[in-house]
């Protein structure tokens, strides 16, 4: 009897959106992904709302790039995706920013939810839902409920602040560092905060997409520390050899310390460009 060889096994890619890849994170995640994914390959897809700004990324060449708003329509966004990556937010871009986060969430989730996107991975803000919280870690809580509200499974990591050259926390405390040696400093220097480098919050996120399985749930990351926003600047001040910096508290939440030391944007983070 002939044999008839079988048909070969056909091995679909894994498809990826990811929102925000002109930012820190996203910009460190994709080649990573592309990477991560080894012989089986991953198909990663990238939605901007000005799709120019990922033009210097290394890795343009080999992802799709969409021109969308995360607010907006979505269709050709999420079609044919497998899982879907939310690093977007809002914050103080607006006065009713967090009202905007609400809605690009549900709308986010509507779109994935139809389509039939079967994993959406989130990154929030450390801190749990019992503390209490700023209003900037109760909108990241609330984004990530939402984002699970249609009943796509959800992996949400939460992550303390991420320290790297150029993410946006960092660039920050680094700059009020070298620039004030005397700061007069309102009560959010005294919050805890347990700071994470950046490889380590990338890694999770790259299982999150990559691994088979049923992950959906909360997930904690955070570096072995836990210091104060004030600590931080002590610790790199010494480490930069630079003389004791003099930090003198007042009794208020003001953030006028922020645009007082506020940095040159240090422009979008691709790893490797």
């Amino acid at each position: 009897m002939e044999h008839v060889p079988s048909e070969p096994e056909v091995v679909s890619r894994l498809r990826v959106l990811v929102t925000g890849a002109s930012g820190y994170v996203g910009g460190r995640l994709v080649p990573q992904l592309l990477v991560g994914a080894g012989a089986g390959g991953v198909d990663v897809r990238c939605v901007a709302r000005t799709p120019a700004k990922l033009e210097p990324a290394p890795w343009r060449s080999v992802v799709e790039v969409l021109q969308g708003d995360i607010g907006g329509d979505l269709t050709a966004a999420m079609t044919g995706v497998d899982v879907a990556v939310y690093l977007v937010h809002s914050i103080g871009q607006r006065r009713n920013w967090a009202a905007r986060e609400r809605r690009d969430a549900e709308n986010f989730a509507r779109a994935a939810s139809d389509a039939g996107v079967r994993r959406i991975v989130y990154l929030g803000g450390l801190g749990r839902d019992s503390d209490a919280l700023s209003v900037h870690l109760k909108s990241r809580h609330e984004v990530g409920r939402l984002l699970a509200s249609t009943g796509v499974d959800v992996v949400e990591i939460r992550a303390g602040v991420v320290i790297g050259s150029g993410s946006a926390s960092f660039e920050m405390l680094r700059y009020l560092v070298e620039v004030l040696p005397v700061m007069v400093t309102p009560r959010w220097v005294a919050t805890r905060c347990q700071p994470i480098a950046i490889a380590d919050v990338v890694a999770p996120l790259v299982d999150a997409v990559l691994r088979d399985g049923d992950l959906a749930g909360i997930y904690e990351v955070g570096g072995p520390d836990v210091v104060t926003y004030a600590e931080m600047m002590t610790l790199y001040a010494r480490a930069a050899g630079l003389v004791p910096r003099r930090l003198i508290p007042v009794p208020s939440h003001s953030g006028a310390l922020v645009p007082l030391g506020r940095p040159r944007h240090p422009g979008p983070g691709f790893a490797g460009a």
